[in-house]
C-alpha cells in the first residue's frame, strides 16, 4: 500500500485518547467526486424539466405561467442538490460516497449543518471564473487541501473510512465499560471482531497469548485446555 504523506494526514484524538488518523483527499478526488455529483444533478434537473415540459405543455419560449413549474423546481433541484445531500448524508453526496471521500470538521467529526451551508455559499467565490479555478487552486496551496469554503466553515474533505469511524465508536463505547486500559481493550476488540476470518490455531493460540498478557499468574497449562468457544467467552468478559 502505498504510504500517505505527512502532510496529507489529519491525526485526531477521541475523548478516550484513541488517534484517529485521516487521509485527506487532493484536488484530483475532489473533482472526481464533483463532476459525478455535476452529472447526477444535471440528469435529474434535465429529466424534470423534460417531464414538466411535456405535463405542462410549456412552450419553448417559456412564456406560460406553468413555466415556474418547470424552471423554478429544477433549479432548485441543480442549485440546492449539494446543501441538502450533504446535511441529509452528514457530509457526503453520491458522487463523494462513489469517490470514496466525506466532509469532516477539523476534529475528524461529522460536519455541522451551520459548516455545511457555510460551506456551500462559498462555492460562489470557489467556482470564480470558471470551473472552479479559485477552489482547485486553494486546493493546492493549502496545507490541509481545503479551497476557501473548507477555510471559512472549519472543514476539509478526507478520504471515507466508515469502518475505522465504527471501531472508534465501539472502542470507546466499550471503554465506558471496561477496566482495561484503551491499548489494551482496543487489541481485544479487534481479535473478536476478526475471530470468525482467523484459523482455528492461530486465534486460539493469540487468544491464550493475550489471556496471559491481560491476567497476571494465570495458568498457562489450563489455558491450554480451553476449547476454541472457552477461549472466545474469555475475552468477551472483558469487553
Amino acid at each position: 500500500m502505498e504510504e500517505i504523506p505527512a502532510n496529507d494526514k489529519l491525526t485526531v484524538q477521541s475523548v478516550t485518547g484513541v488517534e484517529l488518523t485521516l487521509a485527506i483527499a487532493g484536488p484530483g478526488t475532489r473533482s472526481y467526486a464533483f463532476v459525478i455529483d455535476w452529472h447526477i444533478r444535471l440528469l435529474i434537473a434535465g429529466a424534470w424539466l423534460l417531464i414538466a415540459y411535456y405535463v405542462f405543455h410549456v412552450a419553448v419560449t417559456f412564456k406560460s405561467q406553468a413555466a415556474l413549474f418547470t424552471v423554478l423546481p429544477a433549479s432548485i433541484i441543480y442549485f440546492l442538490y449539494h446543501p441538502i445531500l450533504e446535511i441529509a448524508m452528514q457530509g457526503r453526496t453520491p458522487g463523494k460516497r462513489m469517490a470514496g471521500v466525506r466532509i469532516a470538521q477539523l476534529d475528524g467529526g461529522p460536519p455541522s449543518v451551520a459548516a455545511l451551508l457555510i460551506r456551500n455559499v462559498f462555492r460562489l467565490i470557489d467556482s470564480l471564473p470558471a470551473t472552479y479555478l479559485i477552489g482547485l487552486s486553494t486546493c493546492l496551496l493549502t496545507a490541509h487541501r481545503v479551497r476557501i469554503g473548507d477555510m471559512a466553515a472549519g472543514t476539509l474533505l478526507v478520504l471515507d473510512a466508515g469502518a475505522t469511524e465504527k471501531t472508534l465508536a465501539r472502542i470507546e463505547s466499550l471503554a465506558a465499560h471496561s477496566h482495561l486500559r484503551l491499548e489494551a481493550l482496543e487489541l481485544v476488540d479487534q481479535i473478536l471482531e476478526r475471530w470468525n476470518n482467523l484459523a482455528h490455531a492461530s486465534r486460539g493460540q493469540i487468544a491464550r497469548s493475550l489471556l496471559m498478557r491481560l491476567e497476571s499468574g494465570a495458568d498457562e497449562a489450563a489455558l491450554q485446555q480451553l476449547d476454541d468457544a472457552a477461549l472466545r467467552a474469555r475475552l468477551e468478559s472483558y469487553v
